[in-house]
């Protein structure tokens, strides 16, 4: 009996240190858990906010140009510059579009041995389309990609704004997010739900390019099997469905790039396209799938009545055409009366209104509003030199706030038409909140947030129960809000870096309950253990937020000082993490990322930020003849800069004169609201010319500037303008993180 007692004694002291072992791993476990679920997090919002900022600075800056057309004079420098992105209605009748977009004068070459197209288009022709593109055979001929545009305007200009969906017993309909320009995530899916057909229907939901490398080959495919199939392919407009956010995210280089010859027709035609797309879509009268969201003052009755195709650009109020006996039409544009002051305390007006500056009176830290409004210079007489223009417009733009949304008078466009723009704003721009009520978007610049009140006052009223939409890269591909009544879906996986997110898409039958598939296109992805795919992607996160670190180095610099009195060079890690804080805004675990941005560190825990920003020295080409300041600002807005070259770039050629790359920084300057001098320029000019045959190749001046040695995801189709040093070292085995 004693020895049972010994071996029980013994069970128990044994099952005891079990235990503890078993705490132990949980502990750990637990802890391992919670350090990847933050590093994902954090790293998931630098790229969030990087994206969202560099959609602000396209829509700011567009409105900015759109100030130079309201206010120069018709024969100044900078109105001719820009003049030609807004000719949105140049012709009037469609019959004369149609004689300029006439393919019939292309010759396709016996040597051509890509995909043959015929009209009225086969089932056969479409997947044959499909199969050439999977296969990477040669692209399709631009006669075939001309009269399949010509083929879909003509389709498109039949639909109704919103589209209406019916499911049946046997029917279920298949929904896709925003691809962006991947075509593996659309052929994959293709791959496990099949081809659209009569008993496969599908919706896409807008944004099907920039950024991803073959959107025009998504969009060649998606009309083609819209043209054979038109009551079983829809299609919505996305905000990328847009010319003026295509210059800066890639869409119109690449075509540009594929179609040389005629591309610059293609792209007219797309922009048609773009503009005939329908805005919405309604299932079964239950479920409204639109790709932005809604605000409080979304009605569909005004949705349906719209005339979508004036709004070529969602960023810019229509035109109303005046007829001439000729019988040609003129545009008149619609003075931006909407932003009075009565307006501005109405959330109705989807654009942002800022907070008061302070003394940093800068032009890239307003928002949209700062330019919108029409202001009354005095341009009685002609301005011969362009440094006049400069002093008068920037004497324009300090005007007070009140000022300049207090002096529109001369507004010709009606309320019903200021509506209908709001209204598509909010469709396309949109995202939903957790909190009741709806504000303005102040992230992306356009648009507005809108919180569940909202939704469930919109669904009542509208006897909905679902809404559908998408916008918003997720981490699993989709996202229920609003108590599971708004549902976000996002199709483009591995959209920011390899193992980034999933994509997904949605089967919705007759009873209406989402089914939702979720896929990773990448096969990468499925070599990448969790911790692997983890510590990749917030490699790329950290290198661009180094970048971007790299762009603000005055103003952190500035910023240290402030806690630095006695100037030693060195702060304390709470001091750094405040410092960085207030000049990014990015919301981030400062003190945690600061192994990973930070080696620079003393041994009784201060900081020396002089050394660190040695560590984020210039190491580009020979600069040491450039104001330093100059190039802070050339990487910092980098993208900007490159989005006016591609305006200012009218024939398309890759190539500006000297004289209009003058002309491009002192749009940037007054944009920027920063002195930069002829001789600045000319030094700029000089280290890209390197051939010195009075031209620059606007791609190899980007590239001279790009201080990254391997892009991330994120940055493709748009140029991440800021540099970095040095490559981050490996994080997967590092303790810290």
């Amino acid at each position: 009996m004693g020895c049972g007692v010994s071996k029980s004694n013994q069970f128990h002291k044994h099952s005891r240190k079990a235990l503890r072992a078993a705490v132990l791993i949980q502990r750990w476990y637990r802890q391992y858990v919670a350090r990847t679920e933050m590093r994902r997090r954090y790293t998931w919002h630098i790229f969030q906010s990087i994206e969202y900022s560099g959609e602000q600075a396209q829509i700011k800056l567009y409105n900015f140009l759109g100030y130079l057309m309201d206010n120069f004079t018709p024969s100044s420098t900078e109105r001719n510059l820009i003049s030609h992105i807004f000719r949105e209605n140049d012709v009037c009748w469609d019959t004369e579009w149609e004689r300029y977009f006439c393919y019939k004068n292309i010759e396709v070459p016996e040597v051509y041995s890509g995909p043959h197209l015929t009209f009225p288009l086969t089932v056969e022709q479409a997947v044959g389309l499909l199969e050439a593109f999977r296969n990477k055979k040669q692209q399709l001929h631009s006669r075939y990609v001309l009269e399949l545009l010509l083929e879909t305007w003509k389709l498109l200009r039949l639909l109704p704004n919103i589209n209406r969906i019916s499911t049946c017993q046997s029917k279920e309909v298949t929904i896709c997010g925003d691809l962006h320009g991947q075509l593996e995530d659309l052929l994959l899916i293709f791959y496990k739900n099949g081809t659209p057909s009569l008993e496969k229907p599908y919706l896409f939901n807008g944004d099907f390019v920039d950024r991803g490398k073959d959107s025009i080959e998504i969009l060649l495919i998606l009309f083609s099997f819209m043209l054979v199939y038109p009551c079983d392919v829809y299609l919505n407009r996305g905000n990328h469905e847009d010319h003026i956010i295509n210059l800066r995210y890639g869409f119109t280089k690449e075509v540009l790039t594929k179609y040389k010859i005629h591309g610059k027709r293609i792209l007219k035609l797309l922009q048609k396209i773009f503009s005939w797309l329908p805005l919405a879509s309604v299932i079964d009268q239950k479920v409204l799938v639109l790709h932005g969201g809604i605000s409080d003052s979304t009605d569909l009755s005004v949705l349906a009545k719209a005339n979508r195709h004036n709004y070529v650009s969602a960023l810019r109020p229509p035109k109303r055409r005046n007829h001439s006996p000729a019988g040609m039409s003129i545009d008149i544009e619609i003075d931006n009366e909407l932003w009075n002051a009565s307006k501005i305390l109405q959330r109705r007006a989807s654009f942002t209104y800022p907070e008061p500056l302070g003394p940093r009176d800068c032009f890239h830290n307003r928002s949209l509003q700062d330019f919108s409004t029409r202001i009354k210079a005095n341009m009685e007489n002609e301005l011969d030199s362009s440094k006049k223009r400069e002093n008068i417009l920037a004497a324009a733009l300090n005007r007070s706030q009140h000022e300049i949304l207090s002096t529109s008078t001369d507004s010709v466009s009606s309320d019903t038409t200021k509506d209908e723009w709001r209204q598509i704003l909010d469709v396309l721009w949109s995202d939903p909140m957790n909190q009741d009520g709806c504000m303005p978007n102040e992230v992306r610049g356009g648009g507005c947030y809108w919180g569940p009140d909202i939704t469930e006052d919109f669904l009542n009223r509208n006897n909905m129960q679902l809404i559908i939409r998408s916008h918003e890269c997720k981490q699993e591909g989709y996202e229920f809000c609003h108590n599971r009544k708004v549902l976000t879906l996002f199709s483009a996986s591995n959209y920011y870096d390899v193992g980034s997110n999933r994509g997904a898409y949605v089967k919705l039958g007759p009873d209406l309950v989402p089914y939702v598939i979720q896929y990773q296109a990448s096969s990468m992805t499925r070599e990448l253990t969790a911790r692997q795919s983890v510590g990749r992607t917030e490699r790329s996160a950290l290198k661009v937020l180094r970048e971007q670190l790299f762009a603000h180095k005055s103003d952190l610099l500035c910023a240290f000082k402030k806690f630095d009195s006695k100037k030693t060079g060195l702060v304390s890690l709470k001091d750094w993490a405040s410092a960085v804080e207030s000049v990014m805004h990015l919301n981030l675990p400062w003190r945690t990322l600061r192994c990973q941005l930070v080696a620079c560190k003393t041994g009784d825990g201060m900081i020396d930020y002089c050394d660190w920003f040695n560590e984020l020295a210039i190491k580009g080409p020979n600069t040491d003849h450039i104001d330093q300041s100059l190039l802070e600002t050339l990487y910092r807005h980098r993208s900007t800069l490159e989005t006016i070259f591609r305006i200012i770039d009218t024939d398309n050629s890759g190539f500006i004169s000297m004289e209009d790359f003058r002309q491009t920084w002192k749009l940037l300057s007054v944009y920027l609201k920063m002195e930069i001098t002829d001789e600045d320029i000319c030094n700029l000019a000089v280290t890209i010319d390197s051939n010195q045959d009075g031209s620059i190749d606007i791609d190899e001046f980007m590239e001279a500037f790009r201080l990254t040695d391997k892009k991330s995801r994120l940055e493709r189709g748009r140029s991440m303008f800021m540099g970095t040093a040095s490559d981050l070292t490996k994080l997967e085995d590092d303790p810290s993180v």
